[in-house]
Formats: C-alpha cells, structure tokens, sequence
C-alpha cells in the first residue's frame, strides 16, 4: 500500500470519529445544556391553571327552623356558583339540605340527599330527594309544611327562572311527605310561614 494511500486511510477514520464524536457526544450535551438553562420552558404546575369559576360564589337565601318551631327564619349564605341554571339549583339545594350550624336546625330530616335536579321549559323544577326525607320526616302538619316550604322557596326565592317546585322521593311522584301538604303538583313559593327574625 501506497503512502499517499495510508494517509487517506487515515484521513477517513479521523473524520469518521469526529463525524461520531458530533453526533453522539457534542449534540447530545448541547442539547441537555439547552433544556437546563430555562431556554425550554416547563409547562406550568397544575395548581397553576385552577379554574376562577370553581372559586365563584353567590350568596343565597336557605331556610331554617325558626325558634319557635313554627316558622322559617331567612339566612344570608355563600354557595358555589353554578352554570346554568339547573346547576345553581342543585348546589343551592345541596347548601340547603347540609348540615346546619347550631343554633339553626334544618326542616329536612338529617341524611336527605339530592339525588336529581330538573328544569321543565315553563320553570318548573323537580327536586328528586332520597327516601330519608320521608321515613326520617317527623311528622305533623307543621313540620310538614316547614321541610316542603324549605325546598320550594330556597329556589323560587333564589332563581327567578324557577316558578315552582315538585319535590319527588327516589325518582318518583309521591302524594305527601308526611300525610299533609298535597305534592302531586309543582308548588309555588310562600312566604307566609317565614318570619323577619334574624338567625343568630
């Protein structure tokens, strides 16, 4: 083999290591130096994109048994804001059907929950309530009337859109709660048994 050949020889390999050496060893680190320097930017934490409107409140009128245990008294309460419409109704019902604060005692028997919430076109609402709200009720007229009114007027009072409520029991229509206030039809608000006192 020639001497001009061996130096060719020669030549390849060198630049073969060096052509390898680029992209294998160099690229590589520079590229790993890239994403370190903060010239690639990390995409945001989540906490970082928390929705507003998961954090928006209303303020609502719920209801309660009065001290004299024969009327409603009105308190001021901040819910979760709720969009449209039926979504509102739902948390304002979910606000009213919690666990009340002392001195407040709820008209609902404890352990009622919302099972289904519905709008019809002409504004009326169906509150599909669990059983809890008719085998714990206490009974009697009056404590009758004060858990049915407690329903109807949290969202008439609230929500304009809705005009009347029928309250249902695990999905059904139901003739009464109790054996006294007639539910076979959507009721209007009424404000006769709520009184002006303030809740303490």
């Amino acid at each position: 083999m020639t001497r001009r050949a061996i130096f060719g020889a020669a030549g390849f390999v060198v630049a073969a290591v060096v052509v390898w050496w680029l992209l294998f060893v160099a690229v590589p680190r520079w590229y790993r130096s890239a994403d370190t320097t903060g010239t690639t930017p990390a995409p945001p934490p989540a906490a970082a994109t928390t929705d507003a409107a998961a954090q928006r409140k209303i303020t609502a009128t719920l209801y309660f048994v009065g001290p004299d245990g024969l009327s409603l008294v009105p308190a001021q309460r901040e819910v979760p804001f709720g969009d449209p419409v039926v979504e509102q109704a739902r948390r304002i019902i979910e606000a009213q059907l919690a666990v009340s604060a002392a001195p407040l005692l709820s008209a609902v028997p404890a352990g009622t929950t919302l099972r289904a919430l519905y709008i019809s076109d002409r504004g009326d609402a169906f509150v599909d309530l669990s059983a809890d709200v008719t085998t714990k009720h206490t009974g009697g007229s009056m404590d009758e009337i004060l858990t049915v009114y407690t329903i109807v007027n949290a969202l008439t009072v609230n929500l304009p859109a809705i005009t009347r409520v029928q309250i249902l029991v695990d999905g059904k229509e139901v003739d009464t709660l109790a054996g006294h206030v007639d539910l076979r039809n959507p009721l209007a608000k009424n404000l006769a048994w709520v009184t002006t006192e303030n809740p303490s």
